[in-house]
């Protein structure tokens, strides 16, 4: 999985993994696209206006947290 931001276009984009045929993207609102693959497979979820997406509520910290030990990892995504 990676993610990426980019801050010309204002778009982040969660990948799950590589696209290695067409998908369709699916806008779900404003500020949501999803990329399925014919089969279902999500192979991304695209964010529009991300920096207002993530930064709403935690002051923009992109956090990764191991529900099973508990461990965290956090990143700043506004500057």
């Amino acid at each position: 999985m990676k993610f990426t931001y980019d801050p010309r276009y204002n778009i982040a984009y969660i990948r799950f993994q590589e696209k290695n045929a067409e998908v369709e993207a699916i806008r779900l609102s404003d500020e949501l696209v999803v990329d399925i693959a014919p089969d279902g497979t999500v192979y991304g979820i695209e964010l529009l206006n991300a920096n207002e997406q993530v930064s709403r509520d935690d002051s923009g910290e992109f956090v990764i947290v191991n529900e099973a030990t508990g461990k965290r990892a956090e990143f700043s995504l506004v500057q």
